[in-house]
Parts: structure tokens; C-alpha cells; sequence
């Protein structure tokens, strides 16, 4: 089986709420590697439970790079990189099991469903999620990683999409503004303070209208708030940063 050559690589921190769910949907999979940062939930006690599951402790270096570290624990060279909210379905995994793992260089997109409180919205990512270590990786950014598409990449979209538990607890919308505009900020500036207040509006423009989340109702709404949210104290940040290194 083609799945037998691939690990599933998960970076978590207190991830109580969906890693049972994740884990559970790759049980297909010989190796899952779980790498946890600095997790004080329940998160490694339920993943202890799984067999195919290897619990790694390490550091949080920023996505991309440590994203990178977790994948040097997996001993086969094909990497299924997925975030402890994500689950697989048996349609996507027949469908990766039905795939060519004979050249290195092909890479797989893959689609995902966002959920927000339970419910699916109009959002949708095509993302890159299974590659050859030996070929490529992810690059160093400190958020918004991605896997590296070189000149000799054979890009192969799939078909099925899985599904992103992105938000299940309304209070994770003020966590992750925290996290990502902490990270989206460090050591970058911006210092004119329109342009703060330009990215915010056009972030709620371009979720709400441009990309139509107004047929979610309030869930869209809200989502497109949080988004607008996000980019305000990020470029807000900036700004402070700006200010001080003046």
C-alpha cells in the first residue's frame, strides 16, 4: 500500500479539543509522529492511547522551521504534514493510497473544508501537505509556512478535501489573534499608521464580499470581523515597533 511509505507529521500544543478526532481518522497509517511544544493538556494522555502514534517533545522555533524539526523524527521519507485540528476521511486516504510515491519529486495539494463552530463554511484552501523530505521542505517562516515548490516539482492536486476543525471554541478566535500577530509582527515594522487601518478594512472587505463569506450568515461575519481583527493588531504592532525603533 502507497500509504505505507508516507508518515504523518502533527505539530501540537494543548490540542485537547480535536487531536483524538485527527488521530483517529489515520489509523490507516503505520507511523504518525505527534510532536508536541510545551503542551499542559490532556493532549499527550489521549494520544498515548493510539498505537501508530509516537509522541515527540521539542521546542517551538517558529511554524516552518519547526515543522521541518518534527519531520527529521519520521523514518519514511514521504511526509503528510497536518495541523492537530485536521481530519482525514477514507475517500482521501484511498485516494493518496491510489497515488505514484515513485518520483521524489512529486507533491500532493490537497483540498480543506474550514469549520467554524461546527459548522461548515464557504471557505475553502488548496494547500500542499504531502512531499518527499529527500526533495524538498518547509520554508523557515515564523507563520504562514509553506512547503517549498522548486523548479522540478511535479505538482499533483487530489481531489477529495478533508475537513479543519479551524475554530471550535469562540475564545480560540482571541487566542490565535494573539499568537499570530505575535508572530506576524516580530521584527517587522510599518510606519504609517493608515496603512493599520487600510489592511483591517480591506481584510474585512475581501473575507465578507470578495470571497463571500456573507452566505454563512453571523458565522460569516464574525469570521470576517476575526479576520479583520487579526491584520489590525498585526500591522498595529508593526506600527509599535516602528514607533520604538525610531
Amino acid at each position: 500500500m502507497s500509504i505505507n511509505q508516507i508518515s504523518v507529521v502533527i505539530m501540537a500544543k494543548d490540542a485537547q479539543e480535536t487531536i483524538n478526532e485527527t488521530l483517529l481518522s489515520l489509523d490507516k497509517f503505520n507511523e504518525v509522529i505527534l510532536y508536541l511544544n510545551n503542551s499542559t493538556d490532556k493532549t499527550e494522555e489521549i494520544a498515548k492511547k493510539i498505537k501508530n502514534v509516537t509522541i515527540v517533545h521539542g521546542e517551538f522555533m517558529g511554524f516552518g522551521t519547526t515543522k521541518n524539526k518534527a519531520s527529521t523524527y519520521a523514518n519514511n521519507p514521504w511526509i503528510l504534514s497536518l495541523d492537530s485540528d485536521e481530519v482525514l476521511n477514507e475517500e482521501l486516504i484511498d485516494e493518496i493510497n491510489r497515488q505514484d510515491f515513485s518520483n521524489i519529486s512529486n507533491v500532493f495539494i490537497l483540498k480543506r473544508d474550514n469549520y467554524f463552530l461546527g459548522a461548515k463554511t464557504i471557505s475553502k484552501d488548496y494547500i500542499l501537505r504531502i512531499y518527499n523530505k529527500e526533495h524538498t521542505e518547509f520554508n523557515d517562516n515564523l507563520v504562514h509556512e509553506k512547503v517549498i515548490v522548486k523548479k522540478n516539482s511535479n505538482q499533483i492536486k487530489l481531489e477529495t478535501s478533508f475537513k479543519h476543525h479551524n475554530i471550535t471554541d469562540i475564545n480560540q478566535t482571541l487566542t490565535k489573534l494573539i499568537k499570530y500577530t505575535n508572530l506576524g509582527a516580530e521584527d517587522k515594522k510599518t510606519c504609517i499608521f493608515l496603512m493599520v487601518i487600510f489592511k483591517a478594512l480591506f481584510a474585512f472587505i475581501q473575507s465578507y464580499f470578495l470571497r463571500f463569506y456573507f452566505v454563512n450568515g453571523w458565522r460569516g461575519f464574525v469570521i470576517s470581523i476575526s479576520n479583520a481583527n487579526r491584520r489590525f493588531y498585526k500591522y498595529l504592532k508593526q506600527y509599535i515597533n516602528c514607533k520604538n525603533l525610531s
